[in-house]
């Protein structure tokens, strides 16, 4: 009889720690390089990709919801968004990268160079002192349509910890 290895079994939480560890080298990269506290980056991460399992983050490597016109570098896919008072299912198109490290430089540039129509957009996010305020000048600047946005993002954050990584 030959003797097999054991299986092992991750924990949730076992992943959930990995996939923060997979995020927080380049979180803290571009959090300095644009003033960009990582706490809120993973957070959002999270929050945006499932944990990196949503088709959007597994397959296209988007980890933050970030939209494109650009036909030749995007994907259509169906999204939620919060519209006058309720949730709708609509199709948008995702900006595709090569690497979560790609995702997380773009949504960076993103907050520190804002939108195509407003260079400000997201000016208190880059101000902010610590992630309470930097969570709500999300919610404020117009990064998400969810109104809990600001809540889900501190609960993850406080929950793992997150602001260890913003020293």
């Amino acid at each position: 009889m030959v003797a097999q290895e054991p299986i092992q079994v991750k924990t949730i939480q076992q992943q959930h720690e990995e996939f923060i560890q997979t995020l927080t080298p380049a979180a803290i990269k571009y959090g300095r390089m644009y003033n960009i506290l990582p706490s809120i980056t993973i957070a959002q991460a999270i929050l945006e990709s499932d944990w990196g399992q949503s088709q959007l983050a597994s397959k296209y490597h988007n980890l933050f919801g970030i939209k494109s016109d650009d036909p030749n570098n995007s994907q259509m896919l169906k999204t939620q968004e919060y519209q006058n008072g309720q949730w709708v299912t609509i199709a948008a198109s995702f900006k595709v990268y090569p690497s979560f490290d790609a995702s997380i430089a773009d949504h960076a540039v993103l907050l520190a160079k804002g939108t195509t129509w407003n260079k400000q957009q997201y000016q208190h996010v880059l101000a902010s002192k610590n992630y309470l305020e930097a969570a709500n000048s999300l919610q404020i600047d117009g990064y998400a349509t969810d109104p809990d946005y600001t809540q889900k993002l501190i609960r993850i954050i406080e929950k793992y910890h997150l602001n260890r990584f913003d020293n």
